[in-house]
This record gives C-alpha cells, structure tokens and sequence, in this order.
C-alpha cells in the first residue's frame, strides 16, 4: 500500500492518553460538515469528543443536525436521514494506530541513520457499520486518508498511507519509500531519557442511506509511545 511523505520542522506537541475505553467526555472542539452533490442531501455539523484510547486520544464527532423536520407519511412520522446518519457515524469503533518502527521501536534509533515508520497495516482498513430508525436505515464506511506523526525533536511528517514495513530487500540507510525520518539528535537529555513520538490518523466517513447522501471529514485517532535516539561513536584501533 503506496503513499508519500511530506517532513517538516514545528514545534513537538505531547498529548496525555488516558487508559481503556471509557464512555465519550466533552474535550477539544473540531468541525466537520458533510457535503453532497447536486441532489443537496442533508448536511451533518459534528464537534469533537475526546476519547481515551489507552496510550491514544480519540476525536469522534457530536453532532448537531438542528431542528430536525418530521414527515408525515401515511400518517407516521418518519426519522429524517440525517438523525439515522448520526447514529451510525456514532457507532463507529476506529482502530488506534499501532506505531511500527524500523530500527525495532523496542530498540534505539540512531542519529543520522533513517528511521522507518508505518502503522500497523491492521488498523488502516475500511469500517463499516448501519443504524436503522422509523424505516429508514444508513451505512457509514470510515477510510483512514493520513499519518501526520510528531517524532518528539521538533520535527513533523505528513504520510499519505499507513507507510511502509521494511523488509531486508532495502539496505540498511536505505530511506522509506513514503514515510520515514532522521533524527538529527539525540533524546538522552530528555525526560526518561527518550522522545515521545505520537501519530495521528485521519479518517474520513461516506454515509448513505434513503436515497441520499454525505461526507463527515477529519475523524482523528492518535496513538504514542517513547522512542530512544542515541549516537553512534566510531572507534578507531591502532
């Protein structure tokens, strides 16, 4: 599975996890909107709620559709669409991304040797799931679109794909083909002696259902864990 990288220089953002999968609190606020085509299905405005996924923070959205409209058919009143579409989006479980590294993240990563990243291929495949209300029934499929991972010196890369494992068919300073980095010091005067390296993964949602339509953009699933960097020290012999 193909992609690319974009690597940048911006300051390191850390972000607290907190443990298991506890019931949805109000957290940081995003915006999402779901746009159709000329048919103008119904449009979805959802904020953010944080959800604590172990060593990750979920953004899952909390809609808003409005004063919804009631019809009246044959004398019963039908569930609008886009109340059905909030409860499938809703009902979505995103997978957090589990960090994969190529030295082993188990291992130290070396200064000015490239270091391989990519998500757990596991956590990066469609999520389908339907809701159904008053006759009316939806499906919403979230696909992940990126990685943006914050590697704890400062230092920033935007992966358009999961990225990918290394394997011994590359050499061993052999860059990642689409989602790499290098340090370029080391993380020994950090706290405990190592770097905190989080990525984000964006997910984005089609939903349909009753004839229409629409999008929910930018669902967000981070995951982090620490990173040792050290140096290597040649040596000369006589």
């Amino acid at each position: 599975m193909g992609g690319s990288c974009e690597a940048e220089v911006r300051s390191s953002r850390k972000k607290s996890g907190g443990s298991g999968r506890n019931k949805p609190s109000r957290g940081e606020k995003g915006s999402a909107k779901s746009r159709g085509g000329a048919a103008g299905p119904p449009t979805i405005a959802a904020d953010g709620w944080k959800i604590p996924l172990g060593d990750g923070v979920g953004i899952l959205p909390r809609f808003d559709a409005g004063k919804a409209k009631e019809q009246n058919r044959g004398g019963e009143q039908q569930v609008p669409v886009e109340i059905v579409a909030q409860r499938a989006v809703e009902r979505l479980e995103l997978p957090e991304p589990v960090i994969r590294t190529s030295p082993d993240e188990e291992f130290v990563q070396v200064v000015h040797v490239p270091t391989w990243m990519w998500a757990e291929h596991g956590t990066w495949e469609p999520v389908s799931v339907s809701a159904s209300a008053g006759g009316v029934e939806v499906t919403a499929t979230a696909r992940p679109r990126k990685a943006v991972w914050s590697m704890g010196e400062g230092g920033r890369v935007v992966c358009q794909g999961p990225g990918t494992p290394y394997s011994d068919s590359y050499g061993a300073r052999e860059p990642s083909p689409d989602c790499g980095y290098t340090y370029r010091r080391a993380s020994l005067t950090e706290p405990g002696r190592a770097y905190t390296v989080s990525v984000e993964v964006t997910w984005d949602v089609r939903w349909h259902g009753a004839g229409q339509s629409g999008v929910v953009p930018g669902l967000e699933i981070e995951a982090s864990r620490t990173l040792v960097v050290d140096e290597v020290q040649a040596v000369v012999r006589r």
